[in-house]
């Protein structure tokens, strides 16, 4: 759960309550709680500028909420995110009999097209997982060494199995067994999915803790009691005990750089697009790249199709004979 305000008012109360629902029933994440106070708290406080709230809400007001957004600057695809967490509040509060009533039930969202997601061409991951993979070999102290062993690891794992960055941070250190030819992953809903691993990654993972073991030898001969193992794949001394989002994606991005690519198209999320679009690609069945992209909604990994499909169009216009010059 997210952490808690004071509910000084009723609008931050049904906030509260409306997050426990989400969380209960739905299984929310932390970050999907932490994204529907950011938005309702911008709501509330743009009725409250009206003298309104929740309870006394109507669907024009909703909408003079929806021309502020525009106003200041909002992307389309933002104020849609901003209009599903309206609709999901106010049909809570119809359900719950706060409200006889759902103001937001008729509510028009923005039209935005459907962006195809960023992807990186096979050449450019292999590029990508090169340079990883000679930072790791290269000769460098053993500090700087261990980082790029952890980076190598963490890219093979992220392209060999698609997994969301917020999965791939938080794996156990149990994932790396010696045996395991597959990852039970915990994801979006809490829950479970089985994701196969290559060869490549189980190597890199076995590299990757050998240099870890190495660093932590000195330090434990030092101590007379033996620290405790951390129980992450990819520990660290923040408050998670594990690496952050945030840090992966920076040293991604100057790896990008390195390598030669431009580090703005280079996130972990852009490699697990990678990840669906090659198999798809190379004919995996849409089923099962939604299964293993943990996708609840078969609608979602269609959009993957969409990349394919303009690569097919690509290679028509440019390769056949009758195509116009």
């Amino acid at each position: 759960m997210t952490n808690r305000k004071p509910s000084a008012s009723p609008d931050l109360r049904l906030i509260d309550l409306f997050l426990d629902m989400l969380a209960a029933e739905q299984g929310a994440g932390d970050n999907t709680l932490s994204a529907y106070r950011r938005d309702l708290e911008d709501l509330s406080a743009f009725l409250a500028r009206a003298n309104s709230g929740f309870a006394g809400a109507d669907t024009d007001r909703l909408r003079d909420y929806l021309t502020d957004l525009d106003t200041r600057g909002f992307k389309p695809s933002s104020a849609a995110r901003r209009l599903s967490a309206i609709r999901h509040l106010f049909r809570f509060l119809l359900t719950e009999g706060v409200r006889s009533d759902d103001p937001a039930a008729i509510l028009s969202g923005p039209k935005r097209g459907r962006p195809l997601p960023k992807v990186l061409s096979i050449a450019e991951v292999d590029r990508l997982l090169g340079h990883a993979k000679a930072q790791a070999d290269a000769d460098a102290a053993p500090g700087q060494k261990l980082r790029a062993a952890r980076l190598a690891c963490l890219l093979e794992v992220l392209y060999a199995t698609g997994l969301r960055v917020s999965e791939l941070v938080a794996l156990p250190a149990s994932a790396a067994r010696r045996d395991a030819r597959m990852l039970v992953v915990r994801g979006k809903g809490n829950k479970e999915r089985l994701v196969p691993l290559n060869d490549a990654a189980r190597e890199a993972m076995a590299s990757y803790l050998a240099m870890q073991s190495a660093a932590a030898a000195p330090a434990a001969k030092a101590k007379a009691a033996k620290p405790p193992a951390s129980k992450w794949l990819f520990p660290s001394f923040g408050d998670s005990g594990h690496l952050t989002r945030q840090h992966f994606a920076r040293e991604l991005k100057e790896l990008a750089v390195a390598a030669g690519l431009p580090g703005r198209l280079v996130s972990p999320h852009v490699l697990r697009h990678a990840f669906a679009s090659h198999l798809l690609h190379n004919g995996a069945d849409l089923r099962i790249v939604q299964t293993l992209l943990g996708h609840s909604d078969i609608s979602t990994t269609q959009i993957y199709t969409h990349v394919v499909e303009e690569r097919l169009k690509s290679l028509v216009r440019d390769l056949h004979p009758l195509a116009d010059s």
